[in-house]
């Protein structure tokens, strides 16, 4: 067994993150067949004839552990030379995701443990995630002097509350839903208590409290973020923010956002670029399947991607499943225990087999993208709990399904639009694993394959549930058990095809970041931009961050 090398290109400059970009734009042209499929249809379609069949004779025979290291770049010794140099290949084209070393990046950074007020209702992974990245935009801050940060799609005020609170910045926390900015507003005035308790007694006692001021908008244009920048904040801060962009008063910005979503982190990179006042940008994006695409859904002339000439000139598109794919997380997969990959490949036979009975039997309906929502992990469930010592559970899960939702779901995966039928999407894996695998033993055998692919009646549930879930009655002439007798032999072929699949997602992810790095490099020497991963990717596997800063007046 053998992992991936060090990546072997470089982003420190506009000509060699173009390099990049071209060297992965070659690697991934020929298998546009793979990044674009719809896995729903891999039955149907016969989507496994498509795949070198060395590479399928060998993987089909291949330990469910192994298939899910694939993504991370891990081969064995005793795979095809042909199928080892493929994911060799990749994986030397991929963003190392190891989290940087930050001190040695932004000299004097100062991070501490969030208190246990600031972090009151943040899970394990949003504490780490918010700790990190209030330390990352505080020393942005005051290296250009900002007089106010704005938190883009700032969700209940995390981010926001720590930079006011803890590093005493201005904040306006921005964000669509007007529920979270009343949960904002309610945590902040919380935290002041606490604070104001703190400042009477210490010597620092005259010092006011700023909490942030809360505004909320769909942010769907530059010209509206750049706008809000005139909104000036609550009357017991300092008002920072009353002139536009335009205004030119010498103001002072800085747009952060955790995990903007889609083309919110693409319009906080584009504001930055407009709007004298912001003097730097951080951001950590996601979400790219609802990324706006030129010459797909884009309306107007802004698009989420591409934005660099350099990706315009090379003339590739990727669409919504390859868009989609760049959320898979090589870190995920390595986490998950045997029992959790070999159960969520059954799930997926089951999506493909159910895509044929409608096929089949409502041709009708398909040209809907019907969707039935999640289904197999409600009848997984039950089941479960109906059969505990099944061959389809040999193990017990080791902690609640919030838990799993909790630490397995990446970044905004929640976000993601959840019909398996339209994105091909790898929830069902992401929130039905276990949150740790230290106890587990589990070594998932081509028998233990054959023993899942044989559950019939789970598949018979899982259609009727799906039918009912469309509104459908089951036909006279449904032959549920002929459609699986007809893929039964083939569904141990979707586990191989799925790991090659996503093994293109952090590749993917990789080239979308690239894009956007390479529209700030482009704009010349008065922009210092950076791409760094400042997370742990285990624990938050969206976690490269963008940083710029205007290094003169422009």
């Amino acid at each position: 067994m053998s992992s991936n090398g060090c990546c072997k290109y470089s982003c420190e400059t506009a000509s060699e993150t173009l390099q990049w970009i071209n060297a992965i734009v070659d690697f991934i042209r020929p298998y546009s067949f793979l990044t674009d499929a719809h896995v729903v249809n891999f039955f149907k379609d016969r989507m496994w004839e498509a795949i070198d069949k060395e590479w399928m004779d060998c993987l089909r025979k291949e330990a469910v552990e192994n298939l899910l290291q694939i993504p991370g770049g891990v081969v064995q010794d005793h795979w095809p030379a042909s199928l080892k140099k493929f994911i060799v290949t990749l994986s030397s084209l991929v963003l190392p995701r190891q989290q940087q070393d930050l001190q040695t990046v932004l000299p004097g950074m100062n991070m501490t443990s969030l208190n246990s007020v600031l972090s009151t209702g943040m899970n394990w992974k949003k504490k780490h995630e918010v700790e990190v990245l209030s330390a990352v935009v505080d020393s942005i801050a005051t290296s250009v002097g900002a007089n106010a940060i704005i938190d883009v799609g700032s969700g209940q005020g995390y981010l926001a509350q720590v930079l006011s609170f803890h590093y005493q910045h201005a904040v306006v926390a921005i964000d669509a839903c007007s529920h979270h900015g009343r949960v904002t507003d309610a945590r902040a005035e919380q935290i002041k208590k606490y604070y104001a308790a703190q400042l009477r007694k210490s010597v620092s006692g005259n010092r006011s409290l700023t909490l942030p001021k809360t505004v909320t908008c769909n942010v769907m244009s530059i010209d509206m973020l750049k706008a809000l920048a005139d909104t000036p904040l609550h009357k017991d801060n300092v008002s920072l923010l009353q002139s536009s962009c335009n205004a030119g008063n010498g103001s002072s910005l800085v747009l952060a956002g955790l995990h903007a979503c889609g083309d919110l982190s693409v319009t906080m990179l584009k504001t930055f670029m407009e709007c004298k006042e912001v003097k730097a940008v951080v951001s950590v994006g996601c979400c790219y399947n609802l990324l706006s695409e030129e010459g797909f859904n884009h309306v107007g002339s802004q698009c989420g991607f591409p934005m660099s000439c350099g990706v315009i000139s090379a003339g590739i598109s990727l669409g919504k499943s390859s868009r989609d794919l760049a959320c898979q997380s090589a870190e995920r997969w390595k986490c998950l225990e045997n029992d959790a990959g070999l159960h969520n490949f059954e799930l997926h036979a089951f999506r493909a087999a159910f895509q044929m009975v409608l096929s089949v039997y409502y041709p009708e309906v398909m040209s809907t993208s019907p969707s039935i929502g999640r289904q197999g992990k409600a009848l997984r469930r039950r089941q479960q709990r109906v059969v505990p010592n099944s061959s389809l559970h040999h193990k017990e899960n080791k902690c609640s399904l919030s838990e799993i939702n909790s630490h397995m779901t990446g970044s905004c995966y929640h976000k993601k639009s959840t019909e398996l039928e339209t994105d091909d999407s790898f929830d069902m894996m992401l929130e039905t694993t276990s949150r740790t695998n230290e106890n587990s033993s589990n070594k998932a055998t081509k028998c233990e394959r054959s023993e899942f692919i044989g559950n019939y009646p789970l598949f018979q549930k899982y259609c009727l549930s799906g039918l009912c879930r469309l509104g459908l009655e089951p036909l006279k002439e449904t032959d549920i058990h002929g459609i699986w007798k007809q893929v039964e032999s083939f569904a141990e072929l979707i586990g191989p095809y799925w790991s090659l699949r996503a093994a293109f997602g952090p590749l993917l992810e990789t080239f979308l970041l690239l894009d956007r790095l390479l529209f700030l490099q482009e704009q010349g020497s008065s922009i210092e931009a950076v791409m760094l991963p400042i997370f742990n990717a285990a624990l938050s596997p969206r976690n490269v961050a963008i940083i710029a800063k205007k290094l003169t007046q422009m």
